[in-house]
């Protein structure tokens, strides 16, 4: 048996790191118990390498779930600007960029795990690197948390922040939810999130790397479900690119359902059908002498170009526009405002940077991040059914719910 701390934090990752300093700050002995070899390896990722800190325009809109109001009061307790204030007291200097996401100043995520395990270090909270902790159960002296080795480390109060299922190589390998089950929570099934999605299309290997500026839509049972314009990437096994990794989310529930799925492609948003048609008109007029195929060129790329016409039904790609006809034109606008491609799945959580699904979060006080199931037990981070949109929103919910669950925990001691 270990000696006996006031807390436990099960997770070293930006959420069980900030429960912890925030506990130690309120005169709590803290201990962190980390599966990996150090703390943070999933932090270092974010932001590709820069650490997307937090966005500046959160709400609760850009949060999911079974019930994605849960979130609100969390992160009204420790908002973004307190965040911010946070780290800037820690030492680390930011910017603001596009769409309201917030980077150090340093570009380095690095410089936010240094810091953060400076404040660790000064504080005195003791890190316990290689430790898989596999249940916590409730004793006479509080609660125990059981290793794989056989040790146990006791507390009065244990934070779970184990983080999901996504980027298991980084240290989230959904230990926590086993843990949770068997305290007596229930879990909501997790499927992978921000993560490229999977295609059933024969042409994938010719279209691999292209990239295309489009209106993304996804569409469940054939009804539009979301849609985000920027930049897609066709790759051999499917699409990615940051419109996809914002509507994945969409994508794997609904093929958790077992419900049909697919990618539908606006490839000129900037214009209406009736504009594109007059535009592609005017183009089929001054290129009569070129064939159909040919007089894409310039207009798409290349190795799209057979892909459309396919889709629009185009028997023979090298007639010459001046054998298009209306009905013909209309059908290649169409594919042009309506590329569909079906989903067959998506990567595998490797390449996913968020869980959905989790703990059920109804079996958790929405104020305090208790749990209802077993009191003392609190809850941060993935590891809870709470998810954000890419673009600094799960950072804060792991910074806003490692805040309040040490808080509450600290001050209930």
């Amino acid at each position: 048996m270990k000696q006996a701390a006031d807390a436990i934090v099960i997770g070293g990752g930006a959420s069980g790191m900030m429960a912890a300093i925030v506990a130690a700050r309120n005169g709590t002995s803290v201990r962190i118990l980390e599966r990996m070899q150090r703390v943070g390896k999933k932090l270092l990722a974010t932001g590709n390498g820069r650490c997307n800190l937090s966005n500046q325009r959160v709400s609760i809109e850009d949060y999911h779930g079974t019930s994605p109001k849960f979130a609100a009061q969390v992160l009204h307790q420790f908002d973004c600007v307190q965040t911010m204030k946070f780290f800037e007291e820690l030492g680390i200097a930011w910017r603001i960029e596009d769409h309201g996401r917030v980077f150090p100043l340093s570009d380095q995520a690095s410089s936010v795990l240094d810091v953060l395990r400076f404040e660790l270090d000064r504080l005195g909270v003791p890190v316990e690197c290689e430790t898989i902790i596999q249940k916590v159960v409730r004793d006479d002296d509080g609660l125990s948390c059981l290793s794989s080795e056989g040790l146990a480390f006791k507390a009065h109060k244990v934070i779970v922040a184990t983080g999901g299922k996504s980027a298991p190589n980084l240290g989230s390998n959904g230990g926590g939810f086993r843990i949770a089950q068997a305290l007596g929570h229930h879990i909501v099934e997790p499927h992978p999130a921000l993560v490229p999605v999977t295609l059933d299309c024969p042409a994938l290997k010719h279209i691999n790397g292209v990239k295309v500026i489009a209106d993304a839509q996804a569409l469940v049972d054939g009804v539009p479900q979301g849609r985000e314009v920027g930049e897609v990437l066709f790759t051999e096994y499917g699409v990615s690119g940051s419109p996809i990794l914002a509507l994945s989310r969409i994508i794997s529930e609904s093929l958790l359902k077992g419900s049909e799925s697919s990618i539908q492609l606006d490839l000129f948003p900037e214009m209406s059908f009736d504009e594109l048609l007059s535009f592609l008109r005017n183009r089929f007029s001054v290129a009569s002498e070129k064939s159909v195929s040919f007089s894409f060129v310039g207009l798409v790329h290349k190795r799209l170009i057979s892909l459309i016409l396919k889709e629009a039904e185009i028997q023979n790609a090298e007639c010459s526009c001046s054998k298009i006809g209306e009905s013909d034109i209309s059908r290649i606008a169409k594919a042009l405002k309506g590329l569909k491609f079906r989903c067959s799945g998506t990567l595998s959580w490797m390449y996913s940077q968020v869980t959905a699904g989790g703990v059920d979060v109804r079996e958790v006080d929405r104020r305090t991040l208790e749990s209802k199931v077993v009191p003392g037990v609190y809850f941060a981070g993935e590891v809870l059914d709470v998810d954000g949109n890419s673009g600094g929103y799960n950072l804060q919910w792991a910074w806003s719910s490692g805040y309040v669950a040490g808080f509450h925990a600290s001050h209930s001691l």
